[in-house]
């Protein structure tokens, strides 16, 4: 089915990152809002590593590392796709470095992720928050390669495909709006009578991350459209006569044509394969349509 396939990955990154924050909200809720101990006098809001380095620390780490994880297989997922021409291609060298900038950005932070949740507050919280700092900047870093990947396809093609620079507009705003709060968040964690607003800040960055990884989904969702295996998109039936075929064997039965659901950021294979089912008197068969 269309459904199953590349575009689904930052859809369940997503889910899970957001289960995972309301998971941690609830359950300091349903504590009573406890006040632990590496919160100052007054905060009356933790961060999201003070919960995650207690009894939810598991969960931390596992969702955490999952989110992240399928996020970097979204993000080499729209590289292969580009590369393989069922996105539309790079246009030169410049944009395609710009790509694999991302990708070891991404993965940078993907890795301060994965051990700021194990290097947990409590017990390393040196090394926790030098990991912060990896988790943050690498993908704001790997978002602003993107941006430059985005504006260079956007501007090029520009005329075919419109969804490539309202991509660019939705990641350099998701730079822009989270690097602002990153250094709101850094000047406020250290003065020590603005603690809670630096948490809510904390609080905030992580939920708007979530809607930087569904705005892949405008990237991914042509290679639906594009993929080579039926069915993909929309079929329409239409008799034998009303659009004839080359195949001999087609002039007396049904054919059912594979068409994308729309053009728009499709890549230069898409019409690599487009499947018929003839129906005659021999049964089923399939042709290809060049």
């Amino acid at each position: 089915m269309w459904i199953v396939s590349f575009w689904m990955l930052p859809v369940i990154s997503a889910c899970v990152w957001v289960a995972m924050l309301v998971a941690m909200l609830s359950t300091w809720a349903v504590e009573g809002k406890p006040h632990y101990s590496e919160e100052s006098i007054g905060e009356t809001i933790p961060y999201i590593s003070d919960i995650g380095a207690r009894g939810l620390k598991p969960l931390f780490i596992a969702m955490g590392a999952v989110s992240v994880v399928v996020f970097d297989i979204a993000l080499l997922s729209e590289r292969w796709l580009r590369h393989a021409g069922r996105l539309v291609r790079n246009k030169g060298r410049f944009d395609k470095i710009c790509s694999v900038l991302s990708l070891i950005c991404a993965v940078v932070g993907a890795a301060g992720l994965i051990l700021l949740t194990i290097f947990d507050t409590v017990r390393h919280p040196h090394l926790h928050r030098i990991f912060l700092g990896l988790f943050i900047g690498g993908y704001l870093v790997s978002a602003l390669f993107l941006c430059l990947e985005y504006l260079r396809l956007g501007l090029s093609y520009r005329q075919q495909h419109v969804v490539l620079i309202v991509s660019f507009w939705i990641k350099i705003s998701f730079v822009v709006v989270e690097l602002a709060l990153a250094i709101a968040f850094g000047v406020l964690d250290k003065s020590s009578h603005r603690q809670n607003s630096a948490a809510v800040i904390e609080w905030v960055i992580a939920f708007i991350f979530t809607f930087y990884v569904l705005s892949f989904i405008v990237d991914l969702l042509p290679s639906v459209r594009t993929r080579h295996r039926i069915p993909q998109g929309e079929k329409a039936i239409q008799m034998a006569s009303a659009r004839p075929s080359t195949s001999s064997g087609a002039a007396n039965g049904n054919i059912t044509y594979e068409q994308p659901l729309t053009t728009n950021s499709m890549g230069d294979r898409a019409d690599t394969y487009r499947g018929q089912v003839v129906s005659g008197r021999h049964g089923p068969y399939r042709t290809e349509v060049v």
